[in-house]
């Protein structure tokens, strides 16, 4: 393995990409640690060690958004707003007409469609941050310096979120040069250096009572036995390398090209594969699947408070709180299936791809081109899709599962 490190950093091209991509990913960093100068920290510290209210809900955004929701930085949204705008974009792509033929003009429509994303993307983060200085603002987190007459100014709420909007903006910009002069990848990468950022907190939380205490076998109260953190070790490369080998996992359909004969010469008949990807939809089920399940929880959060001798009202807001309730996991394994097959649907077409082996003579043995290569298509991607929606749901409920049982927040 040393062996290949060394011959990747002795190939210069590919050592001057790899040098600029931790480079820019540094720059996201420090970012990541500039605070709003409006916003009192400490109260905003102190008001996220809380799980109730919004505060979860900014929580469990940030780990997909490569956020810093509880500092208030000036890469507080992260690059949720862009990723959202890529995902109306394609969908829309799918089922609107002129973006479609946009997208099957190829290099030109995609630079036309990813310039429209960027205009969206603005949008949307002015959105939200409006939204989330406001909050900011109603939950007096701002400092005493920057209100008149105990009102937060029009003009120092648009200052922060031209701010807020700008710092996503530039992550945007980050990870488009990522892409075009790193090694690619660009907005995966920034919101794996989020979460990796946040594993050393939480590896610390779980080891800091051993470090207290000793090492000891069997677990006590407060305190976390050598044996619960073996499985943990070993449940967390188990998730990586089973994640690795679902992301890699494809289904090869055989297929044949016809022959063609041109004078004496006899070209075509090779045989080939054609890959289906066993997870098709990424982790995009997950994201959609947890922020479609805050909005009910939110609700009846806010419904319960309200009237608070509500035993309806109580119990619906139990049952979808995160984690906590075997009727919210149940929800989200079907949301995760739902929309698994969801995205396989609007990003896998099998009449095109059918048509596109037809165009260029060739075809799966034992099917006719046309309807019947379709129709095998479409069996065979709904029978990977069930498979690569189980491994999402067992990925996306393992923590919860693991924090109930060992009682440590994940």
């Amino acid at each position: 393995m040393w062996e290949k490190f060394r011959v990747i950093f002795t190939i210069p091209e590919l050592r001057q990409k790899i040098l600029l991509t931790l480079f820019l990913l540094a720059i996201y960093r420090i970012g990541w640690q500039i605070p709003l100068p409006i916003v009192d920290q400490a109260a905003m510290e102190q008001l996220f060690k809380g799980s109730s209210g919004l505060t979860s809900v900014l929580k469990q955004v940030a780990v997909f958004s490569a956020s810093n929701l509880s500092q208030s930085t000036i890469f507080g949204l992260g690059i949720m707003p862009y990723i959202s705008a890529s995902i109306i974009f394609q969908l829309l792509s799918s089922v609107w007409e002129p973006l479609e033929r946009l997208r099957k003009e190829g290099e030109s429509g995609q630079k036309k469609i990813n310039e429209y994303t960027r205009y969206a993307t603005v949008i949307i983060c002015f959105a939200q941050s409006w939204f989330y200085v406001s909050w900011m603002a109603g939950a007096q987190l701002i400092k005493p310096e920057f209100l008149s007459g105990g009102e937060f100014g029009w003009i120092w709420h648009f200052t922060a979120v031209m701010t807020m909007t700008t710092g996503t903006v530039f992550l945007m910009w980050l990870g488009e040069q990522i892409d075009e002069y790193g090694i690619g990848n660009g907005i995966s990468l920034l919101i794996m250096a989020g979460i990796l950022a946040r594993m050393p907190s939480a590896g610390f939380s779980v080891i800091e009572p051993m470090l207290k205490n000793g090492l000891t076998l069997g677990g006590s109260a407060g305190n976390t036995g050598v044996e619960l953190l073996v499985v943990l070790v070993t449940l967390f490369v188990g998730v990586v390398v089973g994640v690795v080998f679902i992301t890699q996992g494809q289904r090869r359909i055989p297929t044949q090209s016809a022959k063609h004969v041109r004078g004496r010469r006899v070209f075509g008949g090779g045989r080939q594969f054609l890959p289906l990807r066993v997870n098709q939809a990424g982790v995009m089920p997950i994201i959609f699947a947890s922020s479609l399940l805050m909005f009910p929880w939110f609700i009846f959060r806010g419904l319960s408070n309200a009237y608070p001798d509500s035993f309806m009202l109580q119990s619906l807001s139990q049952a979808f709180s995160r984690g906590s309730s075997f009727t919210y996991n149940v929800l989200y394994v079907a949301l995760i299936y739902f929309f698994c097959y969801f995205w396989t649907a609007i990003t896998f077409n099998p009449k095109d791809m059918a048509q596109n082996l037809k165009d260029y003579g060739s075809f799966i043995p034992g099917y006719r081109p046309g309807k019947r290569t379709a129709d095998y298509l479409e069996r065979v991607m709904v029978r990977i899709t069930y498979v690569g929606a189980g491994f999402l749901a067992l990925v996306a409920i393992l923590p919860t599962i693991i924090s109930q049982s060992v009682n440590i927040d994940m």
